[in-house]
C-alpha cells in the first residue's frame, strides 16, 4: 500500500539564503581559525573592526546594486570617493563651520557625475561599462593634474563619525545600514524601484509596456555616485585628509562589483537585492579580518577572493539552469520582475 501523498511542496533556498548560510560558515571557520592564531575573534574590538570594514565597501556596493539592477555598471565609483573626500576636506579646512559647506559640495558633485553617466548610457546608448569607464578616465587626469598628495583637512567633529562607537557597531556602519534600508524600501515599496526591476529584466519589453526607461536608470546612476560619494566623506572622517588615490587603491570598482555578484545579483540585470549585496560585503570583511590577523600573502587574499567569486557564480548558475520556466501568468511586467528578483 503507498502512502498517502501528502501535498507538501519543498521550498527552495534563495539565492540571499546561500549568501548568509555561506556568511555563517565563514563566521565559524573564522572564529576557529583566530582562535588558532590566539586571539578572540568575537571580542568587541575585533567586530568594531570587521563592521568598520564593511562600511566603505558597503556604501559602494549598495551603489553598484542599483546600476547592476537596471542593467548597467559603474566603474567610475573609485574616482568619484577620491573626489569627494578631497572637495569635502579643501572645503572644510578644518573649520567646524565648513562641515556643511564641504559636504554639500562633495555630495552635489558626486550626484552631478552619476547624472551625467545616467544620462549617456540612457539618451546614448552607450553600455554603462564604458561610459563609466570613460568617465573615471576623466576624473583619474583631473585628479592626478590638480592634485599631487592629500589635501584639506577634516575638523575634529567630522572625524568623529569615523571614530565613534555605539559599543562594537562603529557610527559608520550604523549610516550606512540605514542607507541600506531606505534603498530596500525605494525597490520594494515605490513605482520608481519596480520599474528599475522592469528596465533591468528587458529594457526593450519595458518601454513597449510605456515605462519611461531612462529615468530608473539615471536615478540608479546618481545614486550610485552619491552612494560613492559618502563613502569619500567617511574616508575623509578616517584619514582627517583627503586623497587623489585612496579609492583607486582600495580596489572599490572591482570589489562593489565583486560582493554584489557574490550577493546573487545578477550582472545582466533585473534579478538581486540589497541584502544580499551586504551579505556579499560582510564575507569579504570578514575574510580579510582573518586572513589579517593570519598574516596572510595580500597576493594570497586575491587569489581566495577570486575563488569565492567563481564558486559563488558557479552555484547560482546551476541553480538557475535547474530551475523550469513558471508557468505562464497573466499579471504586469513590473509584478514579474519583483517575483523573480525576489
Amino acid at each position: 500500500m503507498s502512502s498517502p501523498v501528502t501535498g507538501r511542496r519543498r521550498v527552495p533556498i534563495t539565492s540571499t539564503g546561500i549568501v548568509f548560510l555561506v556568511l555563517a560558515l565563514t563566521l565559524v571557520a573564522g572564529a576557529v581559525l583566530t582562535a588558532m592564531s590566539g586571539r578572540n575573534f568575537f571580542s568587541p574590538g575585533n567586530i568594531s573592526a570587521i563592521l568598520t570594514g564593511t562600511s566603505i565597501l558597503g556604501f559602494i556596493a549598495i551603489g553598484q546594486t542599483l546600476v547592476i539592477l537596471a542593467g548597467s555598471l559603474d566603474l567610475s565609483v573609485p574616482y568619484v570617493t577620491s573626489l569627494a573626500s578631497l572637495l569635502a576636506g579643501v572645503l572644510m579646512a578644518g573649520q567646524t563651520s565648513n562641515i556643511v559647506l564641504g559636504v554639500v559640495v562633495a555630495l552635489g558633485v558626486s550626484a552631478l557625475i552619476g547624472l551625467v553617466n545616467g544620462l549617456v548610457v540612457a539618451l546614448l546608448d552607450v553600455h554603462g561599462f564604458i561610459a563609466s569607464l570613460g568617465m573615471g578616465l576623466i576624473l583619474a587626469g583631473y585628479l592626478g593634474t590638480n592634485y599631487k598628495g592629500s589635501a584639506g583637512s577634516a575638523p575634529r567633529d567630522f572625524r568623529l563619525i569615523g571614530a565613534t562607537n555605539i559599543g562594537p557597531v562603529p557610527v559608520s556602519t550604523l549610516i550606512m545600514l540605514g542607507c541600506a534600508v531606505l534603498v530596500i524600501l525605494l525597490l520594494r515599496r515605490t513605482r520608481a524601484g519596480h520599474h528599475l526591476y522592469a528596465v533591468g529584466s528587458n529594457r526593450e519589453v519595458a518601454r513597449m509596456s510605456g515605462l519611461h526607461t531612462a529615468t530608473p536608470v539615471v536615478m540608479a546612476h546618481v545614486l550610485c555616485s552619491l552612494l560613492a560619494g559618502m563613502a569619500g566623506l567617511l574616508l575623509l572622517a578616517r584619514l582627517s585628509v583627503g586623497s587623489p588615490t585612496i579609492g583607486s587603491q582600495g580596489g572599490y570598482d572591482l570589489m562593489s562589483i565583486a560582493a554584489v555578484v557574490l550577493g546573487g545579483t545578477v550582472l545582466a540585470g533585473g534579478k538581486g537585492n540589497i541584502l544580499g549585496t551586504l551579505g556579499g560585503v560582510a564575507i569579504f570583511a570578514v575574510m580579510d579580518n582573518v586572513m589579517g590577523v593570519m598574516e596572510v600573502n595580500p597576493f594570497l587574499k586575491d587569489v581566495v577572493r577570486g575563488v569565492v567569486i567563481v564558486v559563488a557564480v558557479a552555484v547560482y548558475a546551476r541553480r538557475s539552469a535547474g530551475q523550469r520556466p513558471p508557468r505562464f501568468q497573466k499579471q504586469s511586467l513590473t509584478d514579474a520582475a519583483l517575483q523573480e528578483a525576489r
